[in-house]
């Protein structure tokens, strides 16, 4: 009770991660329940290992009622050094982080919501300098309103996207000034004063589209109708809204992500949380904010630039990878994602002050280099 810090010491507390789980909205299945949600779950906890060597448990709770899985994930703080919360249908995951983040003074993050986000936000911002685009200036057009894409469009305007400029659609159609039908307090953040209706009519003239709904969403047309250059991720899983072979039928100055692993640049949440989460238990982070996440994605961005080694391609089948409009985020595979993303959101949380402890950040990226030269050792 004197002193909570020596729990680090004694525990194994610093490299322990609760993913925490209702099983209302699994990837491609919606609300299957906790049972059947726990395979997905202990999934998730074998890619925190096998990534970052975070020691994983999964936690599925028989409940949809959001304050009661407040109140029991808090209960379970003595336990853990960071919670990931998975799978929790919107809108109550929006309230459920909230109030988590208010009440723990361990990392609360929910990757459905932001893995997502800083994944598609290093594409973004590569795909932005290839192309020739500014942040500032993108008309985007977001289809799909659940946690992805909230968290996706408020991600893009911390990154320098403006909230003017992006047009957000439900399956109702374009969310704008004076609509009632349909809407929450997140989506009221994103009413924009438009005659546009449809999303058909929010992807004329737009640079971006970002997809998070379901496949078949987006006609050759639709792409036709983009401006110059244009970024189309569709992110639905397992079809997009467009295929890739669609996309690029319709048009060849495109640069194109999804969510799948057989198509060029695939937004993959696995090339985030391990590694956000294993600079965050580094520095015994309070939380994760922002300026953590921006940085993971920006350190994505980074080094997507270098290409990847032979031995990473040739896991994909592939000779090569260079940095290009098919090579603007880097694989799961490549070791040195630890480094720069681990890095990068430790070296954030000790800038904005958010670090637990005092932490030599030259001595941890040569902890990290050292962690990647075995591991390339060892391909």
């Amino acid at each position: 009770e004197r002193s909570p810090e020596l729990v680090y010491d004694y525990t194994n507390r610093g490299n322990l991660v609760a993913v925490i789980s209702n099983g209302t909205a699994v990837l491609g299945l919606g609300n299957i329940g906790p049972l059947a949600g726990k395979p997905v779950m202990e999934g998730k906890s074998v890619l925190f290992k096998k990534f970052a060597g975070i020691d994983a448990y999964d936690i599925e709770l028989d409940t949809e009622d959001p304050d009661e899985i407040i109140k029991t994930v808090k209960l379970l703080e003595p336990t853990f050094g960071g919670i990931n919360l998975e799978d929790i249908k919107a809108p109550q995951c929006f309230y459920i982080e909230e109030e988590l983040k208010k009440i723990m003074n361990i990392p609360v993050f929910h990757d459905d919501q932001h893995g997502t986000a800083i994944i598609s936000g290093a594409g973004l911002l590569n795909a932005c300098e290839i192309g020739g685009k500014d942040l500032s200036d993108l008309r985007i057009a977001i289809n799909g309103a659940g946690a992805s894409a909230i968290a996706c469009g408020e991600f893009f305007i911390q990154m320098g996207a403006t909230r003017e400029n992006m047009i957000l659609c439900d399956s109702r159609g374009v969310i704008y000034k004076g609509r009632e039908e349909g809407i929450n307090e997140q989506k009221k953040r994103f009413m924009v004063d438009t005659n546009l209706r449809t999303l058909e009519e929010a992807m004329k003239g737009a640079d971006v589209f970002v997809g998070l709904s379901v496949g078949g969403r987006v006609s050759k047309e639709m792409v036709k109708s983009m401006a110059k250059n244009p970024i189309i991720f569709a992110m639905a899983n397992p079809d997009p809204e467009i295929t890739y072979e669609d996309a690029m039928d319709a048009r060849t100055d495109i640069i194109m992500a999804t969510g799948r692993s057989d198509y060029p640049n695939q937004v993959n949440n696995v090339l985030g949380f391990p590694f956000i989460f294993r600079g965050a238990l580094d520095v015994r982070a309070k939380t994760i904010n922002e300026e953590m996440k921006v940085a993971a994605a920006h350190a994505l961005a980074k080094l997507a630039k270098e290409g990847a080694s032979e031995n990473v391609a040739k896991a994909y089948g592939k000779s090569h990878f260079e940095f290009g409009p098919e090579y603007i985020v880097p694989k799961p595979f490549d070791p040195r994602v630890l480094l720069y993303e681990s890095y990068a959101v430790a070296k954030a949380a000790v800038k904005t002050g958010v670090a637990g402890k005092d932490f030599d950040l030259s001595e941890y990226k040569s902890h990290l280099e050292q962690k990647v030269e075995q591991q390339l050792r060892q391909a």
